[in-house]
Parts: C-alpha cells; structure tokens; sequence
C-alpha cells in the first residue's frame, strides 16, 4: 500500500520505519548533548555493533592492515570504533546544535589560507576525507566562517526518511546534493565551477576503480575527485574533523591542498594522508566497511 506525505510517496512499510526512525531519534534528542552522544555511542558499540557482526569485522580488518596490534587493542577498538560512528550519528541528527559546538573547533594543518584565497578568486574546492572522526566538523565550521560549503550525499532508500536527514543536515549548510543522477552531477559541478566548494569521502571499496595503496593493502579507489579537480582547475583538499573528547570538543584539519599532477598519483596522495590520520586516531576510522575487498575478495574487487 502506497502512503503519501506532502510530495513524498513511499509503502507503509516505509512509514513505519520512519515514524520508528524519528521517535528513536526524539528520545536520544531530549538528553542534553553530552548525554545524547555517549547514549547513541553506547547503543551502538554495546547493542548494534555485537547483533550486526560489526565487532568481528573490525577484527578481520584490523587484522588484515594492523597485524602488529595486541589483542588488548583490538578489543578495545572492537568497542571504540563503533562507538566513534554512533557519536557521529548523533552529533549529525542534532543539526544546528552540532554546527554551534563544531564552530568552535580549532583549525590546524596549514591549509586554510590556500582556502581563504579560493574564495577571493572563487575558485572551486573539493574537500576529501573519508569516514574518519566527524565528517561534517569541515561543513560546519567553514560554513560558519561563510565558505560555500555543500555536501553531496548519499539517499536513503526510506524516501520518508530520505527527506527528513535532508533537512537536518541541510541546518548545517547547503546546497544538499543526492548522489543519484546525471542531474545531480551537473548541479554539483556548476556549483563548483562558481567557486563553490564539496565534500566527498574517498574511502569507499569502488568496484571500477583503480587499486591504490591504503595501509599497505590494495583497495580499489576513485579516480573522480581528482580527475574533476584536474577538468575544472579545483584545489583538492584533504580535511579531517577530529574528536578531542566526550563532550563534543573538536579539531578541524585542513592540509594544504594537492598538487595536480595525475589523477592515481593525486588519490594516492589522498589514501596516505587519511591512512596518517587513522593510523593516529584508529578508534575514530570505520573500520566496520569493506575498504579492501580487492585483498580479500578478489572475485568481487
């Protein structure tokens, strides 16, 4: 049975799971925001992460990539890692009330003049990072400072829930752009080419792509953000929101951008500087996904 909601038609299957979705997210929403993060972190590394087999995927990675660790570590990011991604969730969900406490975030790493001189020529930006600390601490911090800062993100397959984390992550800055069509593309890039400025995550397994280094370990890569920075004569940037404690403390980590050259050489570039951060900060990297599918399942890379 279809159901329709102002312009948004979906199942009733697909309501449900929105309603379920949306008061799950009220509850965490009236604990203040300390609170909120460790309730979300908790759930999600005690509860979530154990039913979902979450914890042995971070085993089988780390063991792929940090052989040398000891089992104590492990254990301890077994919980840790998918705690980090349950504080991210949470922090993303409280909308402008993240972007108030990201604002106040510290900027390191020696990039933000190359970036303060993009905006004067207006002169595109793509940001990459990957699914490290808090992906959106850049958005909210640079849109504070009044840098066009869109996101481009992946829809839900919940077209009710789609729209509604549309909305909250559009508190933070827009445009939102759904990765979805061709449409999507040429709206990005003319946002780009009028010196706008993108987030993307490179470190998704991409099936077409190329096999670059990533922790010693091949993993098939993307060669898009660099090959658009390149067409459209774009800094590519790397940026890190780091999480400096429980409380929803942060540092945003701007490097220089990259030089161009060639787009594998420019997404190797990209792999070693997120692999720095990681290696630094392992408890905040997902290492729940399937980054190295082109090691472990060469049938599929």
């Amino acid at each position: 049975m279809k159901i329709k909601r102002g312009d948004i038609e979906g199942t009733a299957r697909d309501y449900a799971q929105y309603l379920g979705l949306r008061a799950l997210i009220g509850i965490a929403k009236s604990l203040p925001y300390k609170q909120r993060l460790g309730f979300i972190g908790s759930v999600t590394s005690r509860v979530i992460s154990p039913l979902a087999g979450y914890d042995k995927r971070v085993r089988e990675n780390l063991a792929l990539v940090m052989p040398e660790l000891t089992e104590a570590e492990v254990k301890h990011l077994m919980r840790a890692v998918p705690e980090n991604a349950g504080r991210t969730l949470a922090e993303v969900f409280s909308g402008s009330e993240f972007k108030a406490r990201a604002s106040e975030a510290e900027i390191t790493g020696g990039g933000l003049s190359a970036l303060e001189q993009a905006m004067t020529q207006k002169r595109g930006v793509i940001f990459v990072s990957g699914h490290f600390g808090n992906y959106d601490v850049p958005r909210a911090v640079l849109s504070e400072r009044g840098f066009p800062v869109g996101a481009i993100y992946k829809p839900f397959t919940n077209p009710f829930f789609d729209a509604y984390y549309r909305k909250i992550i559009g508190a933070i800055s827009q445009p939102i752009i759904p990765r979805k069509d061709s449409a999507s593309l040429k709206n990005m890039i003319r946002f780009l080419k009028k010196g706008g400025m993108i987030g993307m995550l490179a470190d998704v397994h991409f099936g077409s792509g190329t096999a670059l280094n990533f922790f010693g370990k091949k993993a098939k890569t993307a060669l898009s953000a660099a090959e658009m920075a390149l067409k459209y004569d774009l800094l590519l940037v790397p940026t890190y929101g780091i999480r400096l404690d429980r409380r929803g403390t942060y540092e945003l980590v701007i490097e220089p951008p990259i030089p161009h050259s060639d787009p594998e050489v420019m997404m190797q570039a990209v792999n070693d500087s997120l692999e720095r951060q990681a290696r630094a900060h392992p408890e905040q990297y997902f290492f729940i996904h399937r980054r190295w599918k082109a090691e472990t399942d060469p049938k599929r890379a």
